[in-house]
Order: C-alpha cells, then structure tokens, then sequence
C-alpha cells in the first residue's frame, strides 16, 4: 500500500521502518528535519507525503500537533481526497479527535484513531498493541498495515473511542507505576532489598504487567526514555480534561499529576516515566539500588 507516516519520533520512527520492511511503499516527514527512514521516500512536507497516499498514518507529540499537521500549511488534509484513510496512532483528547474526523469526512476521508500500546521494545519488534476507534470498512483496509507494525488491535467503538480507552489504560499504568515507586522508596527505607521483594510482588495478587516491564530498568538506574516523563504528563492531563468533560471525579489521578509536575520541576522531562521515582528517593533521602538494595541515605 502507499503509505504517508508522518511523525518519526521514539515509536513513529520504527513504525514506518517495519512498513518499509513490509513492502509497503512509505513516504515520512517529521517537524524536525534530519530523520529519516531507511527505503522510505523523505517528504519536504506532511501535504507533500499525502500526495497520492491511500493511507495517511500520524504519530505526533499531542493534540496541537496533530491539528497541525492536518490542517496548517502545507497540511495533509489538503492533498488528500475521497478513499483516503486516516488513521492517528498519537494519543490526543477524544473529544478534538472527534471535530478533526468530522473536517476530514467532509473530504470522503476515512478517519480511525488508533493510539497503541507496547513501548519502544513492541514498536522496534512490530508487537504493539493497537487500540481502535472507526468503522469496521476502514479499519478492514488497514489490517495489513497493522499487521506489519503490531501483534494485535482492539476496536472499542466509533471515532474517538480509541483515544478514549488509551487514555484509561494510561490512567491505570500512571497509578500502577506511582504504586510500585512508592513501595519501593519506603522498602529501601525500611531495610527491605528491591530484588528480594519485586519476586514476591510478581507472584502475588500484585503482579503486574507494568511492574514486569519496568523492574529491571529501576533496578539498573536505567531512566533513558522508552515513554518521557514529559509525554506521560501530557496524557495524564488530557485524562483529567476528559474527566471533567464528563463530570467524573479522580482524585488518585490528580496526586499523581502533582507528582510528575514537581519530577518535571526537576529535570527529569526528558527520562523515562519512571524517573518519577527519583523525586520519592529524594524527599525518603534514600535509593532504590540493584545490589543489595537497603536504605542508602543520599549522597553515599
């Protein structure tokens, strides 16, 4: 299929780089020049990628992006005409996904949400996990591009329903995470070796699929960004905008938002989500270490 992917982030990157190894024919462009993808054609605009495009995938930082990239200068939407799919794997408020699939329907394109699951690791080995909103005709014509970037896909309803339900798995990852980094700060304080009871976590009714994923990164000090910090924040508070929308009240949401808030405060945007268990170590005045991993006061 010709494809038009446009946003070669952490996860975009790798994406349009399994539909090259697919066979499809891909054209990208980013908003930051100097990345490009092996086999694909490089487009000097999201307009110029669209041209001739059957389908048009984005995998942008948020919902400004995303409008923009549609719908400003050069956007895509003006080079894309009656058939075409578009399909949006960036997580952004359901609500806007709804008013941009209403713009672009007007010019008998298709639109299917479709934020995804699976971290760099599912993004580089094609195993993510998509999550879909659209009609069933759409997204028939996209399996074999799902196929090529992911091991499974979920279609929770009309347009906007995958942003919808993105946005409530990555509530429940953001207090699963918070969970895990508080247990093991006060652990360390308390005498307790992290690799002794993460073993005991995972055979429990505890375990936990984010605990699994993210133990040995912790347990290395490996905070380089699978996920940043910065873009776990920003789903956090499109979660809590959707809420209020909703007149849904979440208070565990709204600590943990203070929380990376304050991480973000102290330079961590840029690191992995879990970096927001440097901040607990920091107020316990203990860390968290891989060997032996007791109450070590900060600064030893």
């Amino acid at each position: 299929m010709r494809v038009a992917f446009l946003g070669l982030g952490i996860m975009g990157r790798l994406m349009a780089l399994n539909l090259v190894k697919a066979g499809h024919e891909v054209s990208v462009w980013n908003r930051t020049p100097g990345k490009e993808v092996e086999g694909a054609r490089l487009a000097s605009s999201p307009a110029d990628a669209a041209n001739g495009a059957e389908v048009v995938w984005l995998c942008v930082s948020d919902t400004k992006a995303v409008e923009s990239v549609l719908f400003g200068p050069q956007g895509a939407a003006e080079a894309m005409g009656e058939g075409v799919v578009l399909v949006d794997s960036s997580t952004i408020s359901p609500s806007a996904t709804r008013k941009f699939a209403q713009s672009v329907h007007a010019r008998g394109v298709s639109y299917v949400d479709a934020p995804m699951t699976g971290s760099k690791a599912g993004a580089e080995s094609g195993t993510l996990i998509f999550i879909i909103g659209g009609d069933e005709p759409a997204i028939d014509r996209i399996k074999p591009l799902l196929a090529a970037m992911g091991k499974k896909f979920f279609r929770m309803g009309e347009t906007g329903k995958g942003q919808a339900a993105k946005l409530v798995m990555n509530l429940q990852i953001a207090l699963i995470y918070e969970g895990f980094a508080e247990a093991l700060t006060l652990a360390a304080k308390l005498g307790l070796e992290a690799e002794t009871l993460i073993p005991l976590i995972q055979a429990s009714m505890v375990h936990s699929g984010v605990v699994e994923y993210k133990a040995p990164f912790v347990l290395n000090r490996d905070f380089s960004a699978n996920f940043p910090l910065r873009l776990m924040l920003k789903d956090i508070r499109l979660t809590l905008e959707a809420a209020k929308e909703a007149r849904v009240k979440l208070p565990g949401l709204e600590t943990v938002e203070e929380i990376y808030d304050l991480s973000a405060e102290d330079g961590n945007s840029d690191l992995d989500y879990a970096a927001t268990l440097t901040l607990l170590e920091k107020w316990a005045g203990v860390q968290v270490k891989a060997a032996a991993a007791s109450a070590q006061p900060v600064g030893d």
